[in-house]
């Protein structure tokens, strides 16, 4: 793709995107850090943290994804170049917003309510105390790759007659990682997610292991995607005698 090449109407295409990115990313942040906050009378439990980000990636993905595809995280747009359905131009247009405005936007719920019971903030992710560095960097990487394999399985040419309850299955799919891997480290999956939360509260706490976690995540999914999970094509009999 060259930029100096676009039209207007490419243009204004590319800023909705990007304009779609922002908000996705400012809803799941949002929403999903709402529901983070503690008090007397809001309780929150292993399941409920996991239902409110779950359901905030439902929200996104069902408003944002027939403009942008909702990615509002630098892996999935990373994951979406080895998956061929995304130039790296774009990769870098979509991981600047999901970065940058999306995130710090995000900062509307610590101004309506702080939590005074977080020990590192709200919403900071951070690694429990009886949990090794290591481990942690294990269960998000892992935690990322399959969260990235849901999203490749989705753009797969295999998977285009279903589409109709793709937000649904999002939800479940983060719910549900959220739910297994949290307790132990947080369960970011997204630098974007993570980097909100850690500048509002100026807390950086095993901070770089929300970058360089997800980081690994997808490239192991991308590798194995790319050469052995996705359909190769296959040349028909008129097709290699035509090449021949």
């Amino acid at each position: 793709m060259e930029f100096r090449r676009l039209s207007r109407e490419e243009w204004w295409s590319i800023l909705a995107r990007v304009v779609s990115e922002v908000i996705a990313t400012f809803l799941l942040v949002f929403f999903g850090c709402m529901g983070c906050i503690k008090s007397e009378y809001i309780t929150n439990d292993r399941f409920a943290l996991s239902f409110h980000f779950g359901a905030a990636v439902l929200l996104l993905v069902q408003c944002c994804a027939c403009v942008s595809g909702a990615h509002v995280n630098p892996a999935i747009s990373v994951g979406a170049l080895f998956c061929g359905t995304l130039s790296w131009q774009m990769m870098l247009v979509y991981i600047g917003p999901t970065i940058g405005y999306g995130a710090l936007l995000g900062i509307v719920p610590r101004v309506l309510r702080i939590d005074p019971n977080a020990k590192h903030g709200l919403c900071v992710t951070t690694i429990h105390p009886e949990v090794h560095v290591f481990q942690a960097i294990l269960l998000e990487c892992f935690a990322t790759s399959t969260l990235v394999l849901v999203c490749c399985a989705v753009w797969d040419k295999r998977n285009s007659n279903h589409f109709d309850s793709v937000s649904i299955r999002f939800g479940l799919a983060v719910g549900s990682l959220v739910y297994y891997v949290g307790p132990y480290n947080g369960c970011s999956m997204n630098p974007a997610r993570s980097w909100g939360p850690a500048i509002w509260n100026l807390d950086f706490t095993d901070h770089w292991l929300y970058w360089f976690a997800p980081t690994l995540g997808w490239i192991v999914t991308a590798v194995l995607w790319k050469y052995v999970l996705k359909e190769k094509s296959v040349e028909t009999t008129e097709q290699q005698e035509a090449n021949e």
